[in-house]
């Protein structure tokens, strides 16, 4: 047994190169894709919301029609509560309304998102977003 441990010598100086050189390669794939993450998960949240306003819309129109709605009114008049003034920052609302909650389920208080009009919204990034309620799209 003193044999086998006398004859060990642990890793060769290529073994130990080769690792480094794997680890490099591996570092050198996956920190751009690690580089630009917040502004991509910024623009994915953003796609969320819309998705989200445009589903609760939907839902809005499913609703009137199965309770007789048609023609005109099947839309609904605005994404959230009329009494609600453009602010520069959804999250600055102390109190409802807030921002979509005519559409979405309590609405949404994201710093990113600003009502810059009566039917008019801005992304967090940057997204220009305006509700036609004639027709009901938020594009």
């Amino acid at each position: 047994m003193k044999s086998s441990l006398k004859n060990s010598q642990g890793f060769t100086l290529i073994e130990l190169i080769m690792v480094i050189v794997v680890l490099g390669f591996l570092a050198v794939i996956a920190i751009p894709e690690y580089v630009d993450l917040a502004p991509r998960a910024k623009k994915a949240g953003e796609q969320g919301v819309v998705g989200g306003v445009r589903a609760g819309i939907a839902t809005q129109i499913a609703k009137r029609a199965i309770g007789g709605s048609t023609g005109v009114n099947v839309y609904p008049p605005t994404l959230d509560d009329s009494t609600l003034t453009p602010v520069a920052d959804c999250s600055t609302i102390a109190a409802a309304p807030f921002c979509f909650d005519a559409v979405i389920p309590g609405g949404i208080r994201d710093s990113g998102w600003a009502k810059t009009g009566a039917a008019a919204y801005t992304g967090p990034n940057g997204g220009a977003y305006t509700y036609t309620s004639s027709i009901g799209t938020f594009a």
